[in-house]
């Protein structure tokens, strides 16, 4: 205490009132500043805050409906779709595969497959509530409204036809369009009221590979046929398998599946078996006719025996065992016989033989284009004035009969005045 007096006192002597003064000015004048910046820092605060909480209110949103339309689409069975499409469009091509061409097909293809897939789920929501495998998707768990999901798959839709017809074709536009249509107004309704929805879904999936090959080539033939029919034929034991799987989820829901008046499975099982004795010569029907070489023929025949080895044991004993080993075998059969059947391709002999004849017509074309120009040309300078001066006889006779007289050179006569 004693100390601290003294230090005032003594500074009061040493420093008079005057040159204390401006310090105290100083310290009011901060605490003044302090004071008053502080709503403005409050204010810059709250915005700030405000400004996140917003960026963060609109991620949130994409991330919403980022989420719905990836399940609305099925993307991953939409990417099956693109895979087949994309194989049939390598099929179709010639020597060279054009990657922007196949790039642009992929694109369309996955487009019109979301499409397809978002209708499906628009038209079957009431269905869909009531299986416990689908339940939790958008429309029934109230995600995301019908109204939205079909303004989605309209544009999405119309997209995807749209760049079909403008990089590839209208073959493969129209491809496009009416598997979009027979996937979500035919198979989709069908499945609530006949079995047959099984096959007619088969024919939807045969369809994509198809697309890619027309989209390559500008037309369809036989050798166009291999994958679609592996694939036809491969859906059918793929989903008999599926269906005995999940029998009381499918009646649940309402679907006529033939596993519905099936409770032994022997039947879905034979038909299953019956398929894939379809699928043995596929692949020398892939050699023989030039698709793949005869490398192919050997591993498809494998592959499908051991898929045929599956719906066997189904078949003399239907089980849920046996049905999921089917199952399974059948999801790793297709990837196996797709790699097989690119891996050994030869190059699609009606597209070298179009790309020929076209460059020949092209040549053709282009020369007679070429000499319609050279006449053309001719005729403008046949019109045209000649421009080459005559010389006199004399000087055509000095220099042709005579070459060593010299040009005799023609002066006129000047005319002097008197």
């Amino acid at each position: 205490m004693w100390r601290g007096s003294a230090a005032r006192a003594l500074r009061s002597r040493l420093l008079p009132d005057t040159a204390l003064a401006p310090i105290a000015s100083a310290r009011s004048s901060s605490s003044a500043s302090t004071s008053a910046a502080g709503p403005a820092v409050a204010e810059a605060t709250a915005a700030v805050a405000a400004v996140s909480q917003k960026s963060g209110s609109v991620s949130d949103v994409l991330r919403h409906y980022g989420r719905c339309y990836f399940e609305l689409s099925k993307a991953r069975l939409s990417a099956l779709v693109v895979a087949t499409s994309g194989a049939g469009y390598v099929l179709g091509s010639g020597n060279m595969v054009d990657v922007a061409g196949l790039c642009c097909t992929c694109a369309g293809t996955m487009m019109v497959a979301a499409s397809a897939n978002t209708l499906n789920q628009v038209f079957e929501i009431k269905n869909d509530a009531k299986m416990k495998r689908t339940m939790r998707r958008p429309l029934p768990s109230g995600r995301i409204s019908p109204a939205h999901a079909v303004v989605w798959a309209t544009s999405i839709g119309a997209a995807g036809t749209t760049l079909l017809a403008w990089k590839a074709n209208g073959l493969t536009a129209g491809l496009a369009a009416s598997n979009l249509i027979l996937y979500a107004f035919v198979y989709t309704p069908l499945k609530q009221i006949h079995p047959v929805n099984t096959w007619v879904g088969a024919i939807v999936g045969a369809i994509p590979p198809l697309l890619g090959w027309a989209a390559a080539s500008s037309e369809l033939s036989l050798n166009a046929m291999i994958l679609p029919a592996a694939l036809y034929y491969w859906q059918i034991p793929h989903f008999m398998a599926l269906a005995y799987l999940c029998r009381n989820d499918y009646i649940a829901g309402g679907y006529r599946m033939l596993s519905f008046a099936d409770p032994t499975g022997k039947r879905t099982a034979l038909v299953s078996l019956r398929n894939c004795l379809y699928m043995l010569p596929l692949g020398y029907f892939a050699y023989n006719w030039g698709v793949t070489s005869e490398w192919f023929s050997l591993e498809a025949s494998l592959l499908t025996l051991g898929l045929t080895i599956g719906a066997l044991s189904f078949t003399l004993k239907p089980t849920p065992k046996s049905a999921r080993r089917m199952f399974y075998g059948s999801l790793l059969y297709l990837p196996a016989f797709m790699a097989g059947l690119l891996l050994h391709r030869l190059p699609n002999k009606h597209k070298e033989n179009n790309v020929t004849q076209m460059s020949e017509i092209t040549g053709v074309l282009y020369g007679a284009e070429q000499q319609n120009e050279e006449r053309a040309r001719q005729k403008r300078e046949d019109r045209k004035p000649s421009r080459v001066h005559s010389r006199p006889p004399v000087a055509y006779a000095s220099v042709a009969p005579f070459p060593f007289l010299p040009v005799p050179v023609y002066v006129s006569p000047q005319v002097t005045s008197p």
